[in-house]
């Protein structure tokens, strides 16, 4: 393992808040402090061609990512920038400004656009014209985005707090809140809001399913146990995004384990030794996680085994990974390249370039492809072909 991941850079970038400490890449993406992996050379398999692109505000030190409703693409930038694409030729549909800076985005369900502000403003904007629906002030900073399922919108803050509202009006059901450990990664779990419960990863390594009536846990899981003689090494947040099918939700933490856990009793299914802050993603066979070398290496989702690890993008900052079908799995990285690999046994089968500028957000699969989003604003869609 690293000594300093990109998450971690150096002590005198702390910021304090709510008694505990934050480290990340506070002043924008930074390049790594290792040098990376050259691009891999490999004989491609499949074409990753670009189908169209558009243009929104830049992420400047926050992390955004493209959402979908199956009609259209939406996404956000920092200066608070929202624009609905077309998601067959990327027609701009509509654009907007919020009217204030953003910190996160793009969450979408049921006809809302959501996303999130700095000063800890919920906003909502009906995904059909961009109208204001409504706003919600939460205790912190959002930084990521807001999950939207079956009339309820979930949303996180950086203070350690979850809210649950009702998608109609934006009111409050129920928040709840924990306290965080003395250091924490500035990266946050994403959460995943089902039809019984909202899942989320914690600073110090737990997971939880938390009802959907009042917030209470149903039940709590250790994804990793902070180990070490200081608060550095101790530190052991689950952080990216979550994975979860009919019987699974699975999660990875920073200096502890990737695993996955029966959604009904919280009961682990397995676990392996790992360290990640970009979280984990699922296809129909296998889980996908980003090691915190960069490394992408796959599970069977069923007993845990590791069939491959592709270690020739070490270092270069990749994204959280995405299943595109149950083909390919796919990562973007510091230079704007999205790297598609093929699941069957870890080898490279196409690879495209952006605008030369970090892909951190979540990538967005579609039937046939993926949708991008990169640091400095561009918005790109990529066909896999033949």
């Amino acid at each position: 393992m690293r000594a300093f991941p990109s998450t971690l850079l150096v002590l005198g970038l702390a910021l304090s808040l709510s008694g505990c400490s934050w480290f990340g890449d506070w002043f924008g993406p930074s390049t790594p402090v290792v040098k990376p992996a050259p691009l891999p050379d490999f004989k491609a398999v499949v074409s990753l061609e670009r189908a169209w692109d558009a243009r929104v505000g830049e992420a400047g030190a926050y992390e955004f990512s493209p959402g979908t409703d199956g009609q259209a693409i939406y996404a956000a930038g920092r200066d608070g920038r929202i624009v609905k694409l077309d998601i067959a030729s990327g027609r701009e549909i509509w654009r907007i400004d919020a009217g204030r800076a953003l910190s996160s985005g793009v969450g979408v369900g049921e006809g809302l656009v959501l996303v999130g502000t700095p000063k800890g403003e919920l906003l909502a904007f009906k995904s059909a014209d961009g109208a204001r629906a409504w706003t919600a002030m939460l205790s912190g900073e959002l930084l990521t985005p807001a999950e939207a399922v079956n009339g309820l919108v979930a949303a996180r803050t950086n203070d350690g707090r979850i809210d649950l509202l009702e998608a109609a009006t934006g009111k409050a059901r129920w928040s709840t809140t924990r306290s965080l450990p003395t250091l924490i990664l500035r990266e946050q779990s994403h959460l995943l809001l089902g039809v019984n419960a909202v899942y989320a990863g914690h600073a110090g390594g737990r997971l939880s399913a938390l009802t959907l009536n009042n917030g209470a846990p149903q039940w709590e899981a250790n994804v990793a146990l902070p180990r070490g003689a200081t608060e550095l090494e101790r530190i052991a947040d689950v952080t990216g995004t979550l994975a979860m099918d009919d019987r699974r939700v699975c999660a990875a933490a920073y200096q502890g384990r990737v695993a996955c856990f029966d959604r009904a009793n919280g009961n682990t299914l397995w676990a392996r030794d790992t360290s990640s802050t970009g979280g984990v993603d699922l296809d129909e066979r296998q889980l996908y996680v980003v090691d915190a070398s960069d490394s992408v290496a796959a599970f069977d989702k069923n007993r845990g085994n590791n069939p491959w690890k592709q270690d020739k993008l070490r270092d270069r900052k990749l994204s959280s990974p995405v299943a595109v079908g149950d083909k390919y799995v796919a990562v973007g990285d510091y230079q704007g390249y999205v790297h598609l690999i093929q699941a069957d046994d870890g080898a490279f089968a196409a690879r495209a370039a952006t605008d030369g500028s970090l892909i951190k957000g979540i990538m967005l699969p579609l039937k046939s492809g993926l949708v991008v989003q990169t640091a400095n604003g561009g918005v790109y869609a990529l066909r896999i072909g033949q």
